[in-house]
């Protein structure tokens, strides 16, 4: 299933894509795709849905991130190889952790604010994990039990405060609006292998980022089994797992976004986003 949220932010209805494209209101049946109201058993009684008995929703209307209040949203650093090298790193040895605030959430095609004081706005593609069990220390081999699906994610990152400022990467990733999610929560039952999925990104119709998850040095399975060992993960949260080369802090010489800069990103099955860039 690929299950959206659509309307007004504050006031969006879960919905679901149809197999000719409608989108269809699901709010008879779900209140929201939030930690609360999302998990296995759920989404095998939405499976059974006749999708022709539900009335559609224009595909004009705004579609907000597929998922509502998760109640972490983890990062994982340099999970590309040739995206350690393009920004001088050494490969890691393991996963490279950290957060984003949950209140950088953003819907997949809202606007990204540019900060007063930014000077080095960048992007970065990302293939993203929703958990639809909680869980605790598990195995790599059972760690796909525990996943929900996957999104799409744009990793919006500002350099200067990430890396030149003192602290933890945190600051840099965590700016309203740096975290565009969606446009679907995609169930992995849609995905054939997680594994081999085509990444792409272009900012104003250049292409700057192309990659496929297969050149992940740490897969989802490992991410998710790697993270329970050190924290206990709960249904609805959002891992994002790393961004391939063609950031333009990576770039010689590099490139920033700045204001009215359109962004325009990609996963094979896991839909588009489309973004401009605004001063706040």
């Amino acid at each position: 299933m690929k299950l959206l949220r659509v309307g007004k932010k504050g006031q969006e209805k879960p919905a679901i894509l149809d197999k000719s494209g409608k989108i269809k209101d699901l709010s008879s049946h779900i209140k929201d795709f939030n930690p609360d109201n999302l998990n296995f058993a759920i989404i095998n009684k939405l499976n059974e849905i006749n999708l022709e008995t539900l009335p559609e929703i224009s595909s004009s209307d705004r579609i907000g991130s597929c998922i509502s209040k998760p109640g972490k949203f983890i990062a994982i650093g340099l999970n590309y190889s040739d995206h350690a090298a393009e920004t001088g790193a050494k490969v890691p040895s393991e996963p490279i952790v950290f957060m984003k605030a949950t209140s950088s959430i953003n819907g997949p095609n809202d606007n990204i604010e540019i900060s007063k004081e930014s000077k080095k706005l960048d992007w970065e593609v990302e293939l993203g994990i929703i958990i639809g069990k909680n869980l605790k220390n598990i195995s790599e081999e059972e760690a796909e039990d525990y996943i929900l699906g996957y999104c799409l994610v744009n990793d919006i990152s500002e350099r200067e405060w990430q890396i030149e400022k003192m602290g933890q990467w945190v600051k840099g990733k965590s700016h309203d609006t740096f975290g565009p999610i969606g446009p679907y929560l995609v169930t992995k039952d849609e995905i054939s292998d997680v594994n081999n999925l085509n990444l792409s990104l272009d900012v104003n119709g250049k292409r700057m980022q192309t990659g496929n998850s297969k050149t992940m040095i740490f897969n989802t399975n490992y991410i998710v089994s790697y993270l329970s060992k050190f924290m206990s993960l709960q249904v609805g949260d959002i891992i994002t797992t790393g961004t391939p080369p063609g950031v333009g802090m990576g770039m010689k010489p590099q490139v920033f976004l700045k204001a009215d800069d359109k962004i325009r990103l990609s996963i094979d099955n896991l839909g588009e986003q489309n973004s401009k860039v605004v001063a706040e």
